[in-house]
């Protein structure tokens, strides 16, 4: 059934996530088709796929952005089916509608849901509507800076600033008071600007919650099943960040009790029920761990960077599943979580500042043995370019305990060899020997606290 569905996929990416998806698809017998810019040519997924397309040069809107060709190439190709990985148009209503209206299979939910969660605003009042915590927050777009300080006033400060569409922590900011507000206001304004694409005639569209101090961020996936059946496969905790970007992630959250951990997959179930899921997604949540307790903070409509840490301590591919749904299938999956896993991303970024260092790579080498996997993008030879996000590879571990994860950690990252770019790969050595991050008793602030001036 899968081959006569689908028969050839696209992927509407680059870099690791095309690689890995090139990956799975092949696997099931079907012919993997990619597109790729005129800097990307030689990066491995492009010679390891069945057939690639050149759609433009190295400007993503001209190319990875711009959907009048990624569709040519598909009609071009023969594909029938499109998968956008994560990032570039994987949120894109207009898109996923475009892809059906080519009378292709669109890998995703429904552009319903896509736009439904991708308001940040309208997402908040539906889960509350639903059942699912939220933070006290604006339920109405902020468009002025008048009407964020009268609603940071009647939130009580500290609040997060944010802009309703757009994700990745774009445009995020932390007020904690009226002059903060002031600075956070303008940066979310700037992003809802550019998301709504200039045109936003009532003025930007921003939101505000309550920010919670000493949080961690815990997510739960979720694989939306054809006759409305929503699976949680677990949850993994993001809270390894800089400048709101995750840089590790882990599976299961050693900050989340069992009773706690039932709630939050009892709610992400009910998020995806609420907007009729369908597919792999991601509900993402604050936790307050002293009081073992949650807000729903955002769902994300696509395949996460983060997913192999869920696809190691399940035994699943992800991408699979993504496929066979698309494909009208409903398979059987159980959630049954063993052992623990993390992610650790190796971006190519100064490991202080974590600026993006670009630069052709003169050494390559991944760490191999028990329970390692690496997700990467990039070869010797290949040349990072700024023209797009540094990730350079994921590399996981699996261990039956977290104690045996963090030292498969160690050993991989210490045996993982990148040269050229600079890259966090030190930054990755001394998060490992970091004692909050060692015992598991960390939050979203973490890196912030390890970069903080020594008095």
């Amino acid at each position: 059934m899968l081959t006569e569905a689908l028969g050839s996929v696209l992927v509407a990416n680059r870099g690791e996530v095309a690689r890995r998806i090139v990956r799975t698809v092949r696997r099931l017998g079907l012919r993997a088709v990619v597109v790729h810019s005129e800097a990307d040519a030689g990066l491995p997924y492009v010679r390891e796929a069945d057939e690639a397309v050149l759609i433009g040069p190295a400007d993503p809107r001209a190319s990875y952005l711009d959907v009048a060709k990624v569709l040519a190439a598909a009609r071009a190709t023969g594909a029938r089916a499109i998968h956008p990985g994560y990032g570039f148009l994987a949120e894109n209503a207009a898109f996923a509608r475009a892809v059906l209206d080519a009378g292709l299979v669109w890998i995703g939910p429904a552009p319903e849901a896509v736009e439904r969660m991708g308001d940040k605003i309208n997402a908040r009042n539906l889960m509350e509507a639903a059942g699912v915590p939220v933070a006290a927050g604006t339920r109405e777009p902020v468009t002025d800076l008048d009407l964020a300080l009268r609603a940071a006033e009647r939130i009580g400060y500290p609040v997060m600033v944010k802009a309703a569409g757009g994700g990745g922590g774009i445009g995020m900011g932390l007020a904690r008071d009226d002059a903060g507000l002031a600075k956070a206001f303008e940066r979310a304004a700037r992003a809802a600007a550019r998301f709504a694409g200039g045109d936003a005639l009532d003025g930007p569209a921003v939101l505000l919650e309550r920010y919670a101090e000493r949080a961690r961020h815990v997510e739960v996936q979720i694989l939306g099943l054809p006759g409305g059946r929503v699976v949680a496969l677990g949850e993994r905790d993001c809270s390894v960040q800089r400048r709101h970007q995750k840089v590790v992630e882990e599976s299961p959250s050693p900050g989340v009790t069992p009773e706690l951990r039932e709630r939050m997959l009892a709610a992400a179930v009910r998020a995806g029920q609420a907007v009729g899921y369908l597919g792999a997604g991601t509900v993402e949540c604050l936790v307050d761990a002293r009081e073992q307790d949650f807000v729903f903070l955002e769902m994300n409509t696509r395949l996460q960077v983060e997913h192999p840490v869920t696809e190691l301590v399940t035994g699943l591919d992800l991408v699979e599943l993504q496929l066979r749904v698309a494909a009208g299938e409903s398979p059987e999956v159980e959630a049954v979580v063993s052992g623990h896993a993390i992610e650790f991303r190796v971006y190519a970024e100064d490991p202080e500042r974590f600026l993006p260092g670009p630069g052709r790579i003169t050494a390559w080498r991944e760490p191999t043995g028990e329970g390692v996997r690496v997700d990467s993008g990039y070869e010797e030879g290949n040349t990072v370019t700024p023209f797009y996000d540094p990730l350079l590879a994921k590399l996981c571990v699996l261990g039956a305990s977290r104690e045996e994860a963090l030292a498969r950690g160690r050993e991989a990252v210490a045996g993982f060899v990148v040269q050229g770019p600079r890259n966090n790969l030190p930054f990755l050595t001394e998060l490992l020997d970091t004692r909050d991050f060692v015992s598991g008793d960390y939050d979203t602030g973490l890196v912030e606290r390890m970069r903080a001036p020594r008095a």
